[in-house]
């Protein structure tokens, strides 16, 4: 209700200005909110993620500790249970160097691998080699030997390398921070003399014996700990920025050395191992003894293994997490550094719940002696007696005998045991005062994991120190994060055809990045600036009754769309719009309202090619070769009496050309890397997240040229039904799978980001430009231009990834028509690229790091399982024959062969209208069948009493498989539902639709979205008498034209009165018209030249508004689109002096210069009278209470901007109220009286107000709500560019006839030979199948154990034919393969949501318009302008 009040009172304020106060409100327009869900979800996950890595932590320490404590040569287990406990322990110590080792080995062997320096190599070796040492040492050794305790505590001790280095190097932000580090170094030391104290106690209170042995343990756990300790030397030289050079050598070969030095950790583990148990220490390693283990201790002994280990690993993973998802305080630094404690507690309390299950119920008896009153004497005492005891658990007694060889077991005091308690507080605060620096660090929204850790290796010994030494140290403020590098992004959509509802869905999508972005002036917490750019095909038509050529009904509905997206993004209509006439056609450039521009490319098929390729080659020359170009090269030019500062530089006192707009000047210090491209459908729809999302994979990765998003079909109907679910599937598991095990094959075009260095590099933008000549590129570069695209990228080493969280929504066909003709031409250019590029496989694998032999083997396959899909669909058929009529197997093959092959038959011979009529006939009775089937499948389940047959177990584990998918996906779980119409529509979709489009493969035509308008004017224009003979063999078309009537009229006036000079001129006229045109350059000079002289003689009338705006159009018209610049400038220029401009203004103001006559094409004036409609009476008032508002947005003057509102408003309506209706346009006389009317009114409050130096900015703001749209002149060297271009690259194709019938020859040869390939693999594969049917199963067959539901045993077995089998093994592997490729990127992409999340733009909650309304409301109480308006 509350929405439909204020939509109410929205309309209410508008009908008191205009009869005509309704408006679309496309969806998605309003603002975008922080959504309550995702944030409930983030703190919800925050929390779990903290949890999971304390319990992992604690279960790791504790497990360690365990298996410590029962390998201890002092622990009650036999000497062969002791002897695989420190086995199992050695084991612990391997693991994650086993697992770096492969994870470095894969990468070598299949990514990329650098030869390392062998200098640098030695001495990571060396280093290495010393932290093996120290870590066998301390836990194979040292650990063994003290209590569970002293266990516990002692790990601390491995912080102090990293305190004393951090000394060494002041890494603190602050002077003061040095406390922490030296607080760490004096916390270790004295927890290690308490650890020396405390054992000294215990030997002289004969708690322990062997003095001598204790103390030398002691002794070498201090130098093995430091020795531990160097494991993180990386991190303080790395942030104190010595041995940077080989640091960032070491960048390169870092996985190699890890293979390398993890090997040798291992080596060094293991002889560390067989040293001391095998020559020292006594009794030694018995390998036979191996064998005797008692299958209790081994079940103990693998379960504390396999726990710790898993632990260890989870507790690193979770804590990448916990960085990643913007959580380091709550769910990193603080369990990681509760992780002792913790255990303690937690040992402490199971102790005490199950101690009384260990009380003997023994007493010791004393002689000559009073023990103090200690109850853990006892205690320790009767643990002897429970040793052998079958009912003691293991574990726990075996703990509580390592705490009774504390000082909790002395007969003359409890107070030393206060020393350890002591010891285990200094070396706990010992490591929190270390990594201090953690508890501040702030993390980029999508930051690598090499990034936030500085070693890929955790020590699972020591798995909580290891996590919080590990984390990369700043130098610089830890509350701050490095900056990403600023970029730019091209939005550049192409349009072909696209309704009204199409271009709406587009344009609210970029008013929405307008406003998410702001003021391009102002820094974005994104780092980004764009520009907006649309490209029209087919822009043009010639009109029926003027013999002009006008921009067409789609352009028309565009304007249309734009002038409607921006009243209802602003409440009032576009101030700055420029025309221009360019060599393909013209443009039509906006200013957003945040300031951001719009450009549309108007395209004439005359003057330039058609199609999306072009089109997309046509903006990638003019965004990365051009743009690129001139802002690196500053065009010189002449010296002019008045130039405008803002548009000259003077650099070495010469004057030079700035680039016009905002980002043009900001491409200056962006570097190729950061510039991209978004590649757009005029349909698509998408939100701001989405961008930033793909923009975060190409920040984090550098070798990836492309990323896309998830592509969401839109529409309604059967067919879109069917698209739904198959764009699920494709994306859930193909397009995942792709992205986990290699590259995506494929980034639509209809919402992709392109990195502009990738497109830039050799053998991308240069080979994309290529022209067409044979048939084979006819279907690869014409009929999928996208894939081809990322073909080229991946082929020169690029990486293209998929992003699931990116949403895009576009228009897919309705129509089954429609359907097939889209698939007709993705269906062979998908098999060409693919094939291309495993074709050139071993050279793409030594370019690619991202494409290993692996993936090329598994793309082999998924090929060839397209392939044999109309065989394996037509055997799907047959068995549902088989299911549902209860026919033999071989019948039901040859009848579900039958169809196909007539269909095949039929698209040979039959027109294409008559094909699709036949398939969608075809389609109804396969999906009949297939219900049929379906049903069929599920009754011969219940009839046999069991699931467990080929048919049952496949179809159950796909309803499985996919239900679990859709549920990992909650946003598009209903995309279920849709599932069983893409089940029926098998047939349609992989028998029929495959051979649709293998036979029409000669039909190179784009088949959708194909409009008949244009078409059906340029046949009736001019056309007298149209009239076709056909006698016989003879077919003759007859047809008279306007122009062929007036030529012979003219010939007939000049034979009559030969010195006519009407006749002469007419004569030239028609001459001219059917000369034909020799380049686009002839024509637009042609045009220009005509329009000089109509201009000349019907004398252009200037806008009366520009006699007060000859600072911005004085000296840039003959610029480079200099108008546009003026109105960006003047639309940027808030950081301006005040004084300054109000000077420059009043000197321009008396300095009327003539303006240049600009001609006009035809098709302007139309367009520039469609803009003029802002000129209303009704929409006077609301721009300039916009502009006002804007204009003084950041002058803090709030009662000023009210007055100034008020006033103004009052000065049109008493100029305009009873002069013109609210709907009528303003009269150039209106619009001079009106200006001067205003400006008199503003200058007055300015002058009472003290304000006069703000006067230029209001003047300019009445300027720009009264100024008409602008018709400019393209700067030569523009002009130079685009007609070179369209002369090198995109010169409309006219192939002569005799090329066009080679090229359609090829075409039906390849079609041919592409259908005889398939149609061979595939009768192969029923024949093989139909053989074995006819065979019987009796001879060949694999027999399958059959169970009933029961779990009984059925007496026959099933039988089932081996390829049957084998297809049905290969699909399920298939399956499952992605499946778990899909698991995989589900968690990192919601580690990727869940960072932005926390990062997203937070908008205001209380709407502009709201506050306009307020503002307007005179009828109300007064005036109301809140500080919302300003900010």
């Amino acid at each position: 209700m509350e929405d439909l009040r204020n939509r109410g009172q929205k309309r209410e304020f508008r009908h008191r200005d205009t009869w005509d106060p309704f408006q679309l409100n496309p969806i998605g327009a309003e603002k975008e909110k922080k959504r309550t869900c995702f944030r409930i979800t983030q703190r919800i996950m925050a929390i779990l993620v903290g949890v999971m890595v304390l319990a992992s932590a604690v279960v790791s320490k504790g497990s360690l500790l365990t298996l410590v404590t029962l390998s201890s040569p002092y622990s009650m287990r036999t000497p062969t249970e002791r002897q695989f406990y420190t086995l199992l322990l050695m084991c612990i110590v391997v693991t994650p160097n086993l697992l770096v080792f492969l994870k470095c080995l894969w990468k070598c062997a299949f990514k990329s691998y650098v030869a390392p320096n062998m200098k640098t190599l030695g001495i990571i070796c060396l280093i290495e080699s010393l932290v093996a040492i120290g870590t066998a040492v301390l836990v194979l050794i040292v650990m063994p030997q003290f209590d569970v305790l002293t266990n516990l505590f002692i790990g601390g001790g491995v912080c102090i390398v990293t305190a004393i280095l951090q000394i060494v190097f002041r890494l603190q932000h602050q002077r003061w921070m040095i406390i922490f580090p030296i607080c760490s170094l004096i916390l270790v030391l004295i927890g290690y003399s308490l650890l020396a104290t405390d054992y000294h106690v215990r030997i002289s209170s004969h708690v322990l014996k062997d003095a001598n042995e204790y103390f030398m343990y002691v002794g070498i756990a201090i130098p093995a700990s430091l020795l531990i300790s160097l494991n993180w030397w990386e991190n303080c030289l790395q942030a104190s920025g010595n041995i940077q050079e080989m640091l960032s050598e070491l960048d390169g070969f870092r996985d190699f050395v890890f293979m390398i030095t993890s090997l040798l950790r291992i080596a060094i583990t293991l002889g560390a191992y067989f040293l001391y148990y095998g020559l020292i220490a006594k009794p030694g390693i018995n390998f036979s003894l191996f064998t005797e283990t008692p299958e209790d201790a081994v079940q103990i002994g693998l379960g504390i293994f396999f726990l710790q280990a898993f632990c260890s690993a989870a507790c690193h993973w979770f804590g990448v997490v916990a960085c990643k998802i913007h959580a380091v305080r709550m769910s990193f630094a603080f369990p990681v550094s509760l992780t002792g404690p913790v255990t303690l507690i937690v040992g402490i309390a199971l102790f005490l719940s199950k101690a009384g299950n260990l009380d003997a119920g023994m007493q010791i008896v004393y002689f000559n002696f009073t023990p103090i009153e200690n109850p853990f004497l006892d205690f320790c005492y009767g643990l002897d007696s429970l040793k052998s005891s079958n009912a003691t658990p293991v574990v726990l007694l075996e703990l509580s005998n390592s705490i009774c060889r504390t000082s909790l077991n002395s007969n003359y005091a409890l107070w030393p045991f206060s020393m350890l308690a002591m010891e285990g507080v200094c070396m706990w605060l010992g490591l929190v005062t270390c990594t201090y620096y953690v508890w501040n660090m702030k993390v980029p929204r999508i930051e690598r994991t090499s990034q936030l850790f500085v070693r890929r290796l955790y020590e699972s010994a020591f798995i909580d120190l290891s996590m919080l030494l590990n984390t990369k140290m700043k130098v610089k403020n830890p509350d701050s994060i490095d900056e990403a590098e600023n970029c730019l992004i091209y939005l550049c959509a192409t349009m072909w055809h696209e309704t009204y509802d199409e271009m709406l869905k587009i344009l609210t999508s970029m008013f929405r990045l307008d406003r998410y972005r702001g003021d391009p002036k102002e820094e974005h917490k994104d780092f980004f600036d764009f520009e907006c750019h649309i490209y029209v095909d087919d822009a043009f038509h010639l009109e029926k009754e003027s013999e002009t050529k006008q921009v067409n009904s789609y352009v028309e509905d565009l304007i249309h769309v734009v002038t409607e997206v921006y009243r209802v993004f602003t409440n009032k209509e576009p101030d700055e719009v420029s025309i221009i006439e360019t060599p393909y056609g013209g443009r039509l450039v906006f200013v957003l309202p945040e300031g951001n521009m719009l450009y549309i490319h108007l395209k004439d098929k005359e003057r330039i090619r058609n199609k999306k390729r072009w089109s997309q080659i046509m903006y990638m020359y003019y965004l990365l070769g051009w743009k690129g170009y001139i802002v690196k090269n500053p065009q010189k030019i002449t010296r002019q009496n008045n130039p405008c500062r803002a548009s000259l530089v003077s650099l070495d006192g010469e004057a030079y050309l700035l680039p016009n707009y905002d980002t043009d000047s900001k491409r200056k210090y962006i570097s190729d890397e950061n510039t991209y491209i978004l590649a757009l459908d005029g349909d698509t729809d998408f939100h701001p997240s989405a961008v930033i999302l793909l923009v975060d994979r190409l920040r984090m990765y550098s070798n990836v040229g492309a990323a896309c998003g998830r592509i969401h079909p839109t529409g309604m109907g059967p067919m879109v039904w069917y698209q739904k679910f198959e764009y699920a599937v494709g994306h859930w598991l193909q397009k995942t799978a792709e992205h986990v095990f290699g590259c995506v094959l494929c980034s639509p075009g209809c919402f992709s980001l392109f990195r502009g260095s990738a497109l830039m590099d050799d053998n991308v933008l240069k080979r994309y430009t290529t022209k067409a000549t044979r048939a084979s590129e006819y279907v690869q570069y014409d009929q999928g231009e996208d894939r081809w695209l990322c073909t080229l990228l991946l082929q020169q080493g690029w990486r293209v990834e998929y992003n699931a969280a990116s949403d895009a929504y576009t228009n897919s066909p309705e129509e089954f028509k429609e359907f097939y003709n889209q698939r007709r031409r993705w269906g062979p250019s998908t098999l060409a690229n693919t094939l291309d590029l495993l074709h050139s496989g071993k050279e793409t694998v030594k370019r690619n790091s991202s494409i290993s032999m692996l993936y090329i083997f598994y793309q082999i396959f998924t090929v060839a399982s397209s392939i044999l899909g109309p065989a394996s669909v037509t055997l799907m058929v047959a068995g549902a024959f088989q299911f549902v009529f209860s026919l033999s197997g071989t019948l039901s093959i040859i009848i579900a062969v039958i169809p196909p092959v007539i269909y095949m038959l039929i698209c040979f011979l039959a027109k294409t209208n008559f094909q699709l009529t036949i398939a969608s006939i075809l389609s109804v009775l396969y999906a009949f069948l297939m219900t049929a089937a379906f049903f069929a499948i599920i009754g011969d389940m219940v009839k046999e009493g069991t699931f467990i047959t080929p048919t049952g177990i496949f179809l159950v584990s796909m309803t499985v498989l996919y239900l679990v998918t859709a549920i990992l996906h909650p946003m598009e779980f209903g995309m279920i539902v849709y599932g069983l119409m893409y089940f029926i529509c098998i047939p349609s979709g992989y028998l029929l639709l495959t051979i649709y489009s293998l036979v029409n493969m000669n039909n190179v035509s784009w088949g959708t979205r194909e409009s008949n308008k244009g078409k059906e004017q340029k046949k009736h224009t001019g056309v007298l008498c149209n009239r076709n003979c056909k006698l016989c063999c003879w077919d003759v078309n007859i047809q008279v034209t306007q122009e062929t009537e007036n030529l012979v009229l003219q010939q007939i006036q000049q034979a009559v009165n030969p010195n006519s000079q009407t006749v002469q001129t007419e004569m030239k006229e028609i001459t001219s018209q059917e000369v034909p045109k020799t380049s686009p350059q002839t024509e637009k000079t042609e045009v220009e030249d005509t329009k000089n002289v109509q201009s000349k003689a019907e004398g252009r009338k200037t806008s009366p508004v520009s006699k007060d705006s000859d600072l911005e159009t004085d000296s840039e018209r003959s610029e480079d689109e200099s108008s546009i610049e003026k109105k960006t400038d003047a639309h940027y220029d808030d950081d301006d002096d005040d004084d300054d401009d109000d000077d420059t203004y009043l000197q321009d103001d008396e300095a009327e210069e003539e303006e240049e006559v600009i001609p006009e094409s035809d098709w302007v004036k139309p367009v520039k009278t469609e803009f003029l409609k802002k000129l209303t009476y009704a929409n006077m008032k609301r721009n300039m209470q916009e502009q006002i508002k804007y204009t003084l947005r950041n002058k803090n003057r709030e009662d000023l901007c009210e007055e100034l509102v008020q006033v103004l408003t009052d000065t049109i309506n008493e100029e305009l109220k009873d002069k013109v209706g609210p709907e009528d346009i303003l009269t150039d006389s209106q619009l001079e009286e009106l200006q001067d009317a205003l400006n008199e009114s503003a200058r007055r409050i300015l002058k009472t107000n003290r304000m006069k130096r703000l006067e230029a900015r209001v003047k300019r703001a009445i300027e720009k709500t009264l100024v008409a749209p602008q018709v400019v002149k393209l700067s030569e060297d523009e002009h130079d560019f685009w007609s070179k271009l369209i002369e090198r690259y995109l010169e409309p194709i006219n192939d002569p006839k005799a090329h066009q019938e080679e090229v359609e020859r090829e075409l039906k040869s390849l079609r041919n030979k592409a259908v005889f390939l398939y149609f061979i693999v595939n009768v192969l594969w029923v024949v093989a199948t139909f053989i074995l049917q006819e065979i019987g199963n009796d001879v060949i067959s694999i027999e399958i154990p059959k169970y009933f539901p029961n779990g009984t045993l059925s007496d026959e077995p099933l039988r089932v034919e081996p390829l049957s089998l084998m297809f049905l093994l290969s699909f399920a592997i298939l399956l499952l393969i992605q499946f778990l490729a899909m698991l995989y990127h589900r968690v990192y992409t919601l580690i990727h949501v869940l960072a932005y999340r926390s990062t997203e733009k937070d908008y205001k909650e209380i709407d502009e318009d709201d506050d306009m309304m307020i503002l307007e409301n005179q009828l109300a109480n007064g005036v109301v302008v809140t500080g919302e308006d300003f900010s």
